[in-house]
């Protein structure tokens, strides 16, 4: 496995973690206001791992191009997955 790829699950190990606290602070009924501290930094984290995740699969679909034409589908598929990307996260 890439060290890329390896920082990607170590990062998902720790959102795990991160929402396992969240659930324990429920059940536990901590103070609201550090719930929504720990559910925004999990926010932020899962938000980093899909950067992370879109960076590899730009690189690896612009990189598989060839030729001018394969260049241009190849960007038009990026553009379009990052607009789901983005678009993601709604509630």
């Amino acid at each position: 496995m890439d060290a890329d790829k390896t920082r990607i699950i170590n990062r998902l190990r720790r959102i795990q973690g991160q929402v396992r606290g969240i659930e324990k602070m429920l059940e536990t009924d901590q103070c609201c206001t550090d719930i929504l501290i720990q559910i925004a930094a999990v926010r932020s984290a899962v938000n980093k791992v899909g950067s992370l995740i879109f960076e590899r699969y730009a690189a690896n679909c612009l990189g598989q191009a060839r030729t001018p034409e394969e260049m241009q589908a190849a960007a038009s598929e990026l553009l379009r997955t990052m607009n789901n990307f983005l678009k993601g996260g709604g509630g």
